[in-house]
């Protein structure tokens, strides 16, 4: 008997084509696959899975979108909008499932949320007022700070997005932003240490896949300069990073399990609304408030989810 076979195509991160269980395997696709187990499914026993990983380099994504095609997959699951963006040009036929994605109708993936259109449907990362509400917090934690550096995936097509977002939001809260795209390991140094020189007083690192790859790399030259900085996951302030405001990674992916399962039972995309996330938990790193000589206010401690110490 052949099993249904779910592709999964990663944007960042180290990928055994297999899926198989080990170190090499990314947080997403370790969730995706718990996720799937909640729903009943065994790898090798009610389904298959084949995994590839564009490893960051981008220009890659389209050649192996085209190699899971081949297989005749029941549904493909891509992560973040270069993944999702590969797989749409790669067949409008496929059900995809695109999970943490920005804009998923600003980039053309779906015709609206709530009806889909074509063969995409999924998970948004962005709530409407999500990148203003981080800009905000950032400046409650540092409330002197006046220019703020934003650190961001250039080749990734959600930084447009949070681009646009954010000079809103710094036009609304008198903050001047100074942007720097980053396309490499080597690209992180050199660009927060060019906005530090310009007179940044505080960071916010957009929530991309490989600014989340590579979390601690920024986490440890932020602590050099001694500025208070916000991210977009907690897993960056658990290593040392002050302030986060996040969706779960990892329930984003174990929730992109319910639209495969619903797939599987001949559900349509275009019948499956998008879903944005709810529930943002604000985490704050004590130990490095002190450090930085914030008095974090009362009014953030009393509303944040998880205070490390």
């Amino acid at each position: 008997i052949s099993l249904p076979r779910i592709a999964y195509l990663a944007s960042d991160g180290p990928m055994p084509r297999k899926c198989v269980s080990n170190s090499r395997r990314p947080v997403g696709a370790t969730a995706f696959l718990e996720g799937l187990q909640s729903f009943g499914y065994r790898e090798g026993q009610n389904f298959a899975i084949e995994c590839r990983s564009a490893e960051s380099k981008y220009e890659r994504l389209d050649a192996l979108a085209a190699e899971l095609v081949q297989l005749n997959p029941a549904v493909i699951v891509a992560t973040a909008a270069p993944a999702s963006l590969a797989a749409k040009r790669a067949t409008s036929s496929i059900p995809i499932i695109s999970v943490y994605t920005a804009d998923p109708v600003g980039l053309g993936l779906v015709a609206s949320l709530s009806r889909p259109g074509a063969n995409v449907t999924g998970i948004s990362a962005l709530a409407s007022d999500y990148v203003a509400k981080s800009l905000q917090l950032l400046k409650e934690t540092a409330p002197r700070m006046s220019r703020v550096g934003v650190l961001g995936h250039g080749v990734n097509p959600s930084y447009a997005i949070y681009r646009r977002e954010l000079e809103s939001a710094g036009r609304a809260l008198g903050i001047v932003l100074d942007f720097g795209q980053v396309n490499a390991l080597a690209d992180i140094e050199v660009t927060l240490s060019a906005m530090q020189k310009r007179g940044a007083d505080g960071f916010l690192v957009m929530h991309q896949p490989f600014t989340f790859e590579h979390r601690q790399d920024i986490v440890n030259i932020l602590t050099r300069y001694r500025l208070p900085a916000i991210y977009g996951s907690q897993e960056a302030v658990e290593l040392g990073g002050l302030i986060s405001y996040a969706v779960s990674v990892t329930d984003v992916l174990r929730r992109a399990a319910y639209f495969v399962d619903r797939i599987l039972h001949g559900y349509k995309p275009a019948d499956l609304p998008v879903e944005q996330p709810t529930n943002f938990e604000l985490a704050i790193n004590m130990k490095t408030a002190r450090q930085l000589g914030l008095k974090i206010p009362q009014s953030l401690l009393i509303s944040a989810n998880k205070l490390i110490e």
